[in-house]
């Protein structure tokens, strides 16, 4: 689920196992993996590899959601609570890239072409020229 790019130490893992574990509290995470101050150095420090572990739980959510999402849209049954599961569903499909795209269609038409000027030439002017 995590793609380790620097090394870790035991306890910076074991605080990543529990924060899963834990339901995403870093404060038990910490408390766990043996960190005897605030939990906020910690997740400052790792940041790159908790986003790493909430991309993989979405990324592992994303069936249930499709899947959710059509059992909703074939449904003749009443669903409890089916505009929040929808839009749980559409949150986590979202997120891992396969919610609705926004396009945009960028046209150009040049109308028109390039215009050439001929090259300027020195004008040389008979007569005098007095300063006021």
């Amino acid at each position: 689920m995590m793609s380790m790019n620097k090394e870790l130490t035991d306890k910076q893992h074991s605080f990543l196992e529990h924060l899963v574990e834990q339901g995403g509290d870093p404060k038990k995470a910490a408390e766990l993996a043996g960190y005897n101050s605030g939990h906020y150095q910690v997740v400052k420090s790792l940041k790159k590899e908790i986003l790493d572990i909430a991309e993989g739980i979405l990324a592992q959510s994303a069936p249930k959601a499709a899947l959710k999402l059509v059992e909703v849209m074939n449904s003749d049954v009443p669903i409890p609570q089916a505009n929040m599961r929808l839009q749980a569903a559409q949150t986590i499909l979202d997120r891992v890239g396969l919610g609705k795209s926004e396009r945009i269609d960028v046209s150009h038409k040049a109308e028109g072409g390039l215009f050439i000027l001929p090259s300027k030439q020195e004008v040389i002017i008979d007569g005098e020229y007095e300063e006021a």
